[in-house]
């Protein structure tokens, strides 16, 4: 018994990566390649996480002590502040 279903997929500009994988021989199928692009999509998402992670664990590791949020928050206002002027003036 089949465990999945047959799905449409509308490629737009990737169809054509998928061709040239089709054309070279490395794939006998579209499903495998999507197959392939999925796990790769998987194996991705995962280093993403782990390095998101590493990320939130190192800041909780972090001893230095907290910045106020006000302060925060002034000098990301500032930064874009002064962000929007130079924009302004290049303009």
């Amino acid at each position: 018994m089949r465990t999945s279903k047959p799905i449409s997929v509308t490629l737009g500009r990737q169809q054509s990566s998928l061709d040239a994988r089709l054309a070279s021989g490395a794939y006998d199928s579209a499903s495998e390649v999507m197959r392939a692009a999925l796990r790769a999509l998987d194996r991705e998402e995962q280093v993403i996480a782990a390095i998101m992670r590493a990320k939130v664990q190192e800041a909780l590791d972090d001893p230095r002590a907290d910045i106020p949020a006000e302060d925060v928050f002034k000098a990301l206002r500032e930064h874009h502040a002064d962000r929007m002027k130079v924009a302004t003036r290049d303009a």
